[in-house]
């Protein structure tokens, strides 16, 4: 625990916000890198909390009240109320900050401390209040129980501006935290997610949160029930995402794909403004465009995923795809997870082929339109053997399409799929590793034009840039390429026909193909 504190003063003339960034690499320097993944710790980097807190618009208001939940250092708080002093010249800021770290404590006490006597100098009184109890098990009554036609149900405190970097790290299903949040979760969710929804919930009519997440809750299953409830409360009226991982929090290593958003109570929105930058370095003058609120998130549909395209050739992909109304259900075509858990069949996977094996397809062996078999690696055996305690996890020898469930963190492509076809041996079984997908046709066959057609474009850039403008994930779940708009199944058979008469299954052409056929440029 931090005792120690009296040679951390403020410097002549400076802001708040910069004694702040000061005490957080003080205190991250001295921190171990594990115990802040393991909290899901990572201070805010001033540029970024300048930009957060001069997205609050401006009020008349005299009487200001403010929210910083899991605050660490509180460098959000200061350039938020930065802002509005300097802006606006409110009155009084009631400030409530939570915060658990009993290290980091006496640090925000300290930056506190001289926030309230810089806000004194500039003729505004600041209150402040730092809580050190949990803020979601603090907090999440405010989420049971449904609004009426007379009201909301919560009734406590509520503020004008929320503020926050939340922690974020998984949750088990039997966690605490999980628990007392039920009601809005499905599966496996983040921690960020509660304090997303419960910030919803805590929000004034006319007031404004902003928030720096990792963008997962944009798609998928496991945040739908989430994306339900926090789109019933707030809408989103500007988002901004940055280009590479790496910048935003590169002294603590954070690889996450980060968006920060600003959201106001729920009501008609008419229009999402998307903002982007390469990184920090340009966060000043970032590139905006104003897109349909539908167009980015369509609150009446059930799914309620998040599109963020971030130029116009996004955009002109995902009007593409929106044309589209075809899909995998609707060509009698399905997309299963591979049935071989490796631990599971640990005993029966070999490094050699022997009268009782057949292939067994890893990770590793799936690259773009190609399956590479065998490819030796340590502990990947390229066969299992089939046993009664395998049979079951074994597939026919027929056509598929084999498709990575998971993408580097760094690789170029989301997508990475391969055509499997039954003629590449004369095995009656195949094992697919749980770590793959495979798209196949339950009543009969694929056809070799389907499968090197649906192939081609998984692995196509264009494809790629459709599936990034929903997925901030390394994930690539079976349930939204299942809902994923496809063309015409005539159009992907002709596009398999010309790869097979070209025999030529480089991605620069397959890449050519696709952007041609569609005229995308």
């Amino acid at each position: 625990m931090v005792t120690d504190t009296a040679h951390i003063i403020p410097l002549d003339g400076e802001k708040p916000s910069q004694f702040s960034e000061r005490v957080g690499i003080w205190y991250a320097g001295a921190s171990v890198q594990k115990d802040k993944k393991q909290k899901g710790q990572f201070f805010t980097p001033l540029a970024i909390s300048r930009f957060m807190g001069n997205l609050a618009t401006l009020s008349a208001k005299k009487n200001v009240s403010v929210l910083d939940p899991g605050c660490g250092v509180a460098i959000l708080s200061c350039t938020l109320i930065e802002h509005l002093v300097e802006e606006s010249q409110p009155e009084t800021i009631s400030l409530t900050l939570y915060e658990t770290d009993k290290n980091v404590v006496p640090l925000t006490e300290l930056v506190l401390a001289y926030l309230q006597e810089w806000s004194k100098r500039h003729g505004i009184r600041l209150d402040y209040r730092l809580d050190e109890s949990d803020f979601v098990l603090d907090k999440c009554e405010c989420l049971d129980g449904e609004d009426t036609i007379f009201g909301e149900m919560h009734t406590g405190e509520k503020y004008d501006f929320i503020i926050s970097n939340p922690p974020y790290f998984k949750l088990a299903k039997n966690d605490v935290h999980t628990q007392s949040c039920a009601s809005i979760v499905d599966g496996q969710t983040n921690i960020y997610a509660l304090f997303m929804a419960i910030g919803a919930k805590l929000l004034k009519d006319e007031g404004q949160m902003i928030f720096i997440t990792p963008r997962s809750f944009a798609s998928g299953r496991y945040f739908q029930s989430f994306r339900n409830f926090l789109f019933g409360h707030v809408h989103i009226d500007l988002i901004h995402l940055f280009n590479t991982r790496k910048d935003t929090f590169s002294k603590d290593a954070v690889l996450q794909e980060l968006v920060i958003m600003r959201m106001h109570h729920a009501g008609m929105v008419n229009n999402i403004t998307v903002s982007f930058s390469q990184g920090i370095g340009d966060l000043d003058h970032p590139y905006q465009k104003e897109y349909p609120a539908a167009d980015i998130v369509d609150v009446a549909s059930e799914e309620k995923i998040v599109y963020l395209p971030v130029d116009d050739r996004d955009e002109n992909i995902l009007n593409l795809f929106r044309s589209w109304n075809g899909n995998m259900e609707k060509y009698g075509i399905k997309i299963s997870t591979g049935p071989v858990v490796a631990f599971r069949a640990y005993d029966f996977i070999v490094s050699e082929p022997s009268d009782d094996t057949v292939p067994l397809y890893w990770l590793h062996n799936v690259i773009k339109m190609l399956c590479d078999h065998p490819v030796q690696k340590k502990d990947k055996g390229q066969y299992i053997k089939v046993a009664p305690a395998t049979r079951a996890a074994l597939l026919p020898n027929k056509n598929y399409v084999l498709l990575r469930r998971f993408s580097s963190k760094d690789d170029n492509s989301r997508l990475v799929a391969a055509p499997y076809f039954g003629n590449m041996s004369q095995y009656e079984a195949v094992g697919i590793e749980n770590k793959l997908n495979y798209i196949y046709r339950p009543d009969g066959h694929l056809r070799r034009d389907e499968v090197m057609g649906l192939t081609a474009l998984l692995d196509s850039e264009m494809f790629d840039a459709y599936f990034r403008t929903f997925n901030g994930n390394i994930n690539v779940s079976a349930t939204e390429l299942r809902m994923m708009p496809l063309p015409p199944i005539e159009t992907i058979r002709e596009i398999g026909r010309r790869i097979i008469l070209k025999n030529n299954y480089s991605i620069d052409y397959i890449n050519d193909l696709v952007l041609e056929y569609f005229k995308i440029r």
